[in-house]
């Protein structure tokens, strides 16, 4: 299903999960003026088809002592050797660094965008110089620090 083929309540439905996953089909079925039934059929259709990837809590990083919010961007060497691909290996390797929450491939002068939280500039900077900087494909990496959360949400417009 294209995003053209939601109709106005299944954007009211996608809409309403985002602000509250936790929402009660019953609740849900209410805020959408449907009754319980179709709106539940609603929303299993739109899992199966994906538009709903899967529910999640979300944890507020300070209360957990994860205070220090980075990104860093990375460019790496792109000669292939037999034993080995630059580009394969460090979006394997990522997966494995729980400091890393998000890693995007970017077009334009680097090769990869990450987002690191962590406690303090102390465990950055052990993640930066133990496993950033010792990864055989990384050339360079440039870091920057949020000083102060302007806007943060996971809500898409639908």
């Amino acid at each position: 299903m294209a995003q053209n083929d939601l109709d106005r309540i299944d954007k009211q439905i996608l809409a309403e999960l985002q602000r509250n996953g936790r929402l009660s089909n019953q609740d849900l079925a209410d805020k959408v003026a449907l009754s319980p039934s179709p709106c539940l059929r609603r929303v299993r259709r739109l899992e199966d088809e994906g538009y709903i990837q899967r529910y999640v809590a979300l944890v507020d990083p300070e209360k957990l002592g994860l205070k220090l919010l980075a990104y860093v961007t990375i460019r790496l060497n792109k000669i292939h050797r037999a034993s080995h691909a630059p580009i394969s290996d460090f979006a394997h390797d990522v997966q494995d660094w729980p400091e890393v929450v998000e890693c995007y491939a970017m077009s334009g002068e680097m090769d990869y965008l990450l987002r690191v939280q962590v406690e303090d500039l102390t465990q950055f900077s052990r993640f930066a110089m133990d496993k950033l900087m010792q990864h055989p494909a990384v050339v360079d990496m440039r870091s920057s620090f949020t000083l102060q959360r302007i806007k943060e949400t996971t809500e898409l417009a639908v």
